[in-house]
Parts: structure tokens; sequence; C-alpha cells
């Protein structure tokens, strides 16, 4: 399968957020079970241009299959910080995509100046723990029963990179 890294752009928007939505709707790995409306999209997506944040897509016969964002965090004291969000659509995992898309993003957060990016993995996504993991994160916590989805909870693992 042959894809590409990309700056995400406008118009990408629309596509970035049929991805989300795809991968919300499996309820298993995001903090949302459906995407958002695509003016908010685009909205996000506008915002992380401007502003220079970390945003990339990938795209593969001109299809977006997967992003990648790291949100600076916005209180004075946690500015060297970034949140980073991250969906792979089903069909493309495995194949190296997650990873392309993180090392992207995280070089970009270097760019920009942040020294830390940190995010939470639902405790049975093993595969993307261990993508996190051979990235550098490490494990810096858990949120017990950080979830509940249809009347079961679940763990939160938080986990963060430092640059320096």
């Amino acid at each position: 399968m042959k894809y590409e890294i990309l700056p995400i752009t406008e118009s990408h928007s629309e596509g970035f957020r049929d991805a989300v939505d795809v991968v919300a709707r499996e309820r298993k790995y995001l903090a949302f079970v459906e995407g958002f409306p695509l003016e908010k999209a685009r909205a996000f997506v506008l915002d992380n241009i401007q502003n220079g944040y970390p945003q990339f897509v990938a795209v593969s016969d001109e299809k977006v299959i997967g992003w990648c964002d790291i949100s600076p965090l916005s209180r004075p004291l946690f500015k060297h910080s970034g949140s980073l969000g991250i969906g792979v659509i089903a069909e493309y995992r495995g194949q190296g995509v997650g990873e392309s898309l993180i090392r992207a993003a995280l070089e970009k957060a270097k760019e920009i100046g942040l020294i830390r990016v940190e995010l939470t993995v639902r405790e049975h996504n093993m595969p993307a723990q261990s993508l996190y993991k051979k990235l550098g994160f490490v494990i810096e916590g858990i949120k017990r029963k950080g979830v509940r989805l249809d009347g079961k909870y679940e763990d939160v693992i938080m986990m963060a990179v430092l640059f320096e």
C-alpha cells in the first residue's frame, strides 16, 4: 500500500473529519464515539495551520486514511507541552502509517519548541501502547476507570515523551 504523509491543508478538512468519524464509530480507541461536524473540523484544521501546530494526514489514492495532531496546552504553566491525537482507518493499520504520522508530528513539535508531548490510550489497545513505547513514550500513570462506555469501565494509560 502506498501513502504519503502530508502537513494538513484546508482541502483535507472533509477527509480528516470522515477519517475521525470512521475511527470514532469503532468505539474502541478515541475519546468520542462519532466524528464532529465539518465546520468544527475545518475550524480545528485552520486553527492548527494558522498557529503552526503539528497536524499531518496520511493520504492514499487521494483519501485521508489517518491523522496525527499535537495541540499545545493552553494554560501558561503547561505551554511547553502538547497533547497528541492520532487515528488510522482499520484497513490501513499495521503498515507503518501510524508510526510515520507520529514521527512527522513529533518532529514538528520539536521545531515549534515543545519539550513534552503527552497522550492517553485505553488499556486494551496494546498495539498502540507498543508503538508509543517504540517512539520513546513512557507510562506516567493510570486513570483507573477513566472510560465508561455502555456501562463498562476501562482504565486509561497516560504516556509522555520528553525532548530534553
